[in-house]
């Protein structure tokens, strides 16, 4: 079922939410960005000089790319939170908001006097979800945070790369994506619990914590065996064959084994049937260790044909088997545009721009995305003209610095 197919059903399922984003950069932006691809009415509160994330990457014009997608479907404000007229109008918009998200270092928001004791004293129903480096208690809390901080020290880097090169990071921001994806988790979470307590409450994301939890069995195979996951490049220690092959027209093709039918099937296409006797091939740990020989006999089948000849063998055999894609690739294949996995969104300063749609579908409360990241300041006069602040005061609170 696509996006398209979802159109006219009933309202977002987070239609009605209020939820203030007064965080920077990555994990907190794009948990608040989940919430308001799903309805949720995202106010993003910077300072008057932006979000860092304005120009982080590709700019096409002066204008970043990446905030186009990471701010979409919210509202920008420009607001100081450290003065006195400032945290007042914050007070204000979180009196009747649902959710604040914040990612200021622990302590922050309790010196311009905006703690949780301030806060819910307002409003008793808010949830307030804190999105940290190291999290708000322990020896590392005050220590600035970044997600290359928890792919460091998770496990991750530890376990990446070829297993005679260095511990490798990703090129993107891994930790924190898998941060937002925990934090807007906890948020609803939060919210459901809401529904039998009456109270919000504090939902404290650690961005080192949320990647550990998807390293796998790494920490309790050390704790019960003594045993560290070595780095594999592109292999497994778990199931062969498992790589990237490159095929005869230069491209590449990832080929994954780990059920046992599926290894079989790629070894009779490969033309090396005889493998399936041998009695190492009856596991994925003893076709592991006999990988040079699978990868050997895998990798020169590839080599000997163009791309689309090893996908269309791969199919026909029910063998797994996925193209190396770049983003034009993403953009052109037909399967994610059947999906509706990308979207086309008008923007006022680019014009038509695409990107990654909402990651999930819903049959009958869809998301959406409806606008492309705001201008700065782009609504400051629409929401805090909602709380009695005329023209002439917003005049002054522009020349004070507050907005």
């Amino acid at each position: 079922m696509t996006h398209d197919h979802l159109a006219g059903a009933g309202l977002p399922a987070l239609d009605g939410l209020k939820v203030l984003d007064a965080s920077t950069l990555f994990a907190g932006p794009l948990a608040a960005t989940l919430l308001g691809d799903h309805g949720a009415d995202v106010i993003k509160i910077e300072h008057p000089r932006g979000d860092p994330a304005r120009t982080h990457g590709a700019q096409k014009d002066g204008v970043g790319l990446w905030w186009k997608m990471l701010a979409r479907n919210k509202r920008a404000i420009t607001l100081v939170l450290s003065t006195p007229r400032g945290r007042e109008l914050f007070l204000d918009l979180a009196a009747d908001a649902d959710v604040v998200i914040e990612n200021f270092r622990p302590g922050t928001l309790e010196r311009w006097g905006l703690g949780w004791e301030e806060l819910s004293a307002r409003n008793p129903r808010l949830v307030l979800a804190r999105v940290t480096g190291f999290g708000q208690t322990g020896p590392y809390s005050s220590r600035p945070g970044f997600g290359t901080l928890a792919e460091a020290m998770s496990g991750f880097a530890a376990m990446t790369g070829e297993p005679d090169g260095p511990p490798t990071l990703p090129p993107f921001g891994l930790a924190d994506g898998v941060a937002a994806l925990t934090t807007a988790f906890g948020i609803l979470t939060a919210l459901r619990a809401r529904e039998s307590t009456g109270r919000g409450q504090v939902l404290d994301t650690a961005i080192i914590e949320p990647l550990l939890h998807l390293l796998g069995p790494g920490l309790i195979a050390y704790d019960q065996l003594g045993v560290l996951q070595p780095r594999t490049g592109n292999r497994s220690s778990n199931n062969a064959p498992r790589n990237t092959y490159r095929c005869s027209d230069g491209r590449w093709v990832a080929v994954s084994t780990s059920a046992q039918s599926i290894a079989e099937r790629v070894v009779r296409l490969v033309g090396a049937p005889e493998l399936i006797d041998e009695p190492w091939f009856a596991s994925g740990a003893g076709r592991a260790e006999h990988v040079e020989e699978l990868d050997a006999a895998v990798g020169s089948w590839i080599a000997a044909r163009d791309r689309d000849e090893v996908v269309a063998a791969f199919e026909e055999a029910q063998a797994a088997v996925a193209p190396i894609y770049t983003a034009a690739d993403v953009l052109a294949d037909p399967h994610f545009n059947a999906l509706g996995s990308i979207v086309t969104i008008d923007d006022e300063e680019l014009g038509p721009v695409r990107f990654q749609n909402t990651p999930f579908r819903l049959s009958d409360t869809p998301g959406s995305v409806r606008t492309t990241g705001p201008r700065l300041g782009a609504h400051t006069a629409e929401v805090l003209g909602s709380l009695g602040v005329d023209a002439g005061e917003l005049d002054r609170l522009r020349e004070q610095g507050v907005v």
